[in-house]
């Protein structure tokens, strides 16, 4: 995981209780895996969106 391991996780976790304190963290834990979690699905629909082909339907009346 990006090469980090448990001392610097936990440095990075007590470096956030600190900054932001123990009544705010839940929120922003809540916040950042709903944004995870929009940015997945947005993902997900865009790939069968390309997969799926275009929408665009040729011009019948337009000949090349």
């Amino acid at each position: 995981m990006f090469g980090l391991g448990w001392p610097e996780l936990l440095l990075i976790l007590v470096v956030a209780l600190v900054f932001f304190g123990p009544n705010k963290l839940p929120e922003i834990g809540k916040s950042l895996g709903k944004a995870i979690s929009a940015f997945k699905s947005s993902l997900q629909n865009t790939e069968e969106n390309v997969a799926s082909g275009p929408d665009v339907k040729p011009d019948p009346e337009k000949k090349s």
